[in-house]
């Protein structure tokens, strides 16, 4: 069962693939979006659903650090029904706070990445796997 993890910006979504098992996660790649012009990235995405063929996707749910949703969560379950529109597969939701600190530890202290702009690159990726592999070890059936 394999599942894309999606970290959803207002200007980026992050991309990450799991393995055919559903046990790790890999970074893809990281979308430009345009919410103001309605350009929600859907065409790479379907570039991206045509290669890895998963089975659903785990979208990051951002609520605030006391467990109540704001307008970053609003967001995310809209990006997610226009996933559900086009491609047909089922929406997982997975809670993503702190995942960009962790995906800036990550690339500090374990990859090494101390240039900015470099992780800059890289974070909503590191995001995204993060959300997705918290996702698989949460629903993992030993």
């Amino acid at each position: 069962m394999r599942l894309l993890g999606l970290d959803v910006g207002s200007k980026t979504v992050g991309v990450a693939v799991s393995d055919e098992l559903g046990i790790t996660a890999q970074k893809v790649t990281t979308i430009q979006i345009d919410e103001d012009r309605f350009s929600f990235g859907m065409r790479p995405l379907k570039k991206i659903v045509r290669e890895y063929n998963p089975s659903g996707f785990v979208l990051g749910l951002p609520k605030n650090m006391d467990g109540s949703s704001g307008t970053s969560v609003k967001r995310s379950k809209a990006y997610g029904q226009r996933l559900q529109e086009k491609f047909g597969l089922p929406i997982y939701y997975s809670d993503e706070r702190l995942t960009t600190v962790e995906s800036q530890r990550v690339l500090v202290d374990e990859a090494e990445i101390h240039d900015r702009h470099k992780r800059k690159e890289v974070i909503d990726q590191m995001a995204a796997v993060l959300i997705l592999q918290n996702y698989l070890d949460l629903n993992r059936k030993d």
